[in-house]
């Protein structure tokens, strides 16, 4: 075995080679513990060295792992306990040979706010629909994929979290019939040079949506399900896969006076158009966690992220309203819990667009749509009855959401960027009282 060196890659442009490495990358901070996700698709070992930024003496050092070629040579790295409102340094120590740097890798854990002080103000980037071009497997004709640049657009805006919505990659035909089809395309597409910065300058999770999944339009009778749900456990360092009674790859977090909802809508999705079984997205199980969990909820926003649009109210793709009965069930009961702040995130739809659904109490319920970053988009054709007017972007863009303000008086600024950052349009949320 040669001597464990640190890794570093810098992105060197669009024509820079492949990376000897991929990220790393954290997931989001709790107060006391973060992951740190690598692949290194050559395979190798390798360990992670942090510290206090302003007490390098203080160094830990993980136990070395060696990737394993069945798990595509991805690897999670559990850093723990830490100390809250920390920032830590680190560094990846790895067989590839690179060189050593540690100024580039850093994450900060959460604050011990409650009881103490204001939450922090931070930022949350937003983005879904990331097709990258692989010419073997592509369907013939124009590439469907550009802008790649797009990352490192994201990365300057230098968000706390990045959120991917779903379609984070596209399986083609050849990836969803087998483990060695699902590891290449995740692989392929998390080997982007453009990628490798925003990977390692911000903490990430997601969720999926029916290109991560498998076939187009994808629901629970696929039969790779579990091979699918496997794979994006792999490369996504989310808290959890699965809450407690609903399968799949639902999951929650919070990020200081604001929850994140992470809902599933591929495993118990029953197609709208079946006529014996009941069409769903969401299932009776997850959506009845999903509400208990709001209620429980005493957060500033309550951000539920699903693949498809919730309040679009046009019945057209896989928007909500093709499964009008869940749907209705899922707004009238967050009406009569009383829900307040809810906030769907959401994708899939190659256009980007603010939807509101103001209540009798006065409550307001957002849906904002986020695509696509890198594959194709279109322009809207449907009428949304709930559209805030003047934020439909019918470009390659991602958004951002700000979070700010005193206690009790939070406030949430959406802004959305084209893909090369340059601001499009913003709104104010205010939180419910």
């Amino acid at each position: 075995m040669t001597k464990l060196s640190a890794f570093l890659f810098v992105a060197a442009g669009p024509l820079a080679a492949q990376p000897l490495i991929n990220g790393p990358m954290t997931g989001p901070p709790d107060l006391m513990e973060v992951t740190v996700w690598a692949q290194c698709p050559g395979g190798c070992s390798a360990a992670i060295t942090y510290w206090p930024s302003l007490d390098p003496a203080k160094r830990t050092t993980t136990r070395t792992f060696t990737s394993d070629a069945d798990r595509a040579h991805a690897m999670d790295f559990r850093l723990g306990p830490l100390l809250p409102g920390t920032e830590y340094r680190y560094v990846l120590h790895s067989t590839t040979g690179a060189e050593e740097r540690h100024d580039t890798l850093s994450f900060r854990t959460q604050t011990l706010w409650k009881f103490r002080t204001d939450p922090p103000p931070f930022k949350v980037a937003l983005g879904s629909c990331t097709y990258i071009n692989e010419a073997a497997y592509d369907r013939p004709g124009r590439a469907y994929g550009d802008t790649y640049g797009i990352f490192n657009s994201i990365a300057d805006q230098k968000p706390d979290l990045m959120l991917w919505l779903g379609d984070n990659v596209y399986l083609r035909e050849p990836d969803w019939g087998s483990w060695s089809g699902f590891m290449h395309r995740y692989t392929h597409t998390r080997s982007t040079p453009e990628l490798q910065r925003l990977l390692r300058s911000t903490a990430h999770a997601a969720i999926w949506d029916d290109h991560d999944f498998g076939p187009n339009d994808g629901d629970g009778s696929f039969v790779g399900s579990d091979m699918a749900r496997k794979a994006f456990d792999l490369f996504w360092p989310n808290p959890s896969n699965s809450v407690p009674g609903v399968e799949g790859t639902t999951s929650m977090f919070s990020y200081y006076d604001v929850d994140f909802f992470l809902m599933d809508d591929r495993t118990f999705r029953v197609a709208a158009d079946m006529r014996t079984s009941e069409p769903a997205v969401l299932g009776n199980a997850q959506l009845d966690w999903l509400i208990r969990a709001l209620k429980y909820s005493d957060a500033s926003f309550k951000c539920v992220a699903v693949g498809g649009q919730v309040l679009n109210t046009s019945a057209v793709y896989e928007n909500y309203s093709t499964v009008p009965k869940e749907r209705e069930e899922l707004l009238r009961r967050i009406e009569e819990e009383g829900i307040k702040g809810v906030v769907f995130l959401t994708g899939d739809r190659h256009f980007t667009e603010l939807s509101a659904l103001k209540l009798k109490d006065g409550r307001t319920i957002y849906d904002l749509t986020t695509s696509p970053l890198t594959s194709g988009p279109y322009a809207p054709k449907e009428e949304n009855t709930l559209r805030v007017e003047g934020t439909v972007v019918a470009q390659r863009n991602f958004s951002t959401i700000e979070v700010s303000g005193a206690k009790g008086a939070r406030t949430m600024t959406v802004r959305v960027f084209d893909a090369t950052g340059k601001p499009l349009w913003d709104r104010i949320i205010a939180q419910d009282q």
